[in-house]
C-alpha cells in the first residue's frame, strides 16, 4: 500500500474497493415516508472474481442505514474492512456517521476517522474524509495523525 502524508491530507491508495449496491440491505421492517425503508445491522459484501468468487473482498456495515432523497444513505457506526485475496483482514475504517452517494459511489462526513491496517501496526485518524468507491481513494482532511508501530528495521553490516 503506498500512503502519502501532508499538513492538510492523507491520500491511501488501494484502500477500499467495495463495489457492492448498498441498497440491498435488509430493511427492519420500519416504514419511512414515501415507501422508503430504514435498515438496521445493515452490512453490504463484495466477492473477488472468479476463481475466488467465494472469498470476501470487502465488508461495509453499520448499525444502521437511512435512506435520504436523491440515493443518498446516511450510515451510523460505519466500518469497512477489505482482505486479501487469501482471506486475511488487510485495512479497517470506522466513523460514527458518513452519507453515502449510492449513484456515484462517494462516501463523505466532517467527523472522524480511524484507519487500522497491518494488523494495528499503522494506525492513521482525522477528521474530515472523502472516499471514492470507483478508483479506492480515500482522503482524510483535517487534523490528521499517523503511527507506525514496530521498531524501523536495521541495515544487517555484511
Amino acid at each position: 500500500m503506498t500512503t502519502f502524508v501532508t499538513r492538510h491530507a492523507l491520500r491511501v491508495t488501494r484502500v477500499l474497493a467495495v463495489n457492492a449496491i448498498l441498497l440491498s440491505a435488509v430493511p427492519d421492517g420500519r416504514t419511512q415516508q414515501g415507501g422508503v425503508q430504514h435498515a438496521s445491522d445493515f452490512t453490504s459484501v463484495e466477492y473477488f472474481e472468479p476463481p475466488r468468487q467465494q472469498q470476501m473482498k470487502s465488508r461495509l456495515s453499520g448499525a444502521e442505514a437511512q435512506p435520504e432523497a436523491g440515493g443518498l444513505l446516511v450510515i451510523k457506526q460505519l466500518k469497512l474492512e477489505t482482505f486479501s485475496p487469501d482471506g486475511k483482514p488487510e485495512i479497517v475504517v470506522t466513523a460514527p456517521e458518513c452519507v453515502y452517494d449510492t449513484f456515484n459511489h462517494v462516501a463523505n462526513s466532517a467527523g472522524h476517522l480511524q484507519l487500522r491496517a497491518d494488523g494495528g501496526k499503522l494506525c492513521v485518524e482525522g477528521d474530515g474524509f472523502l472516499w471514492r468507491q470507483n478508483d479506492s481513494f480515500l482522503t482524510i482532511s483535517n487534523h490528521v495523525r499517523t503511527v507506525i508501530a514496530g521498531a524501523p528495521e536495521t541495515k544487517k553490516k555484511p
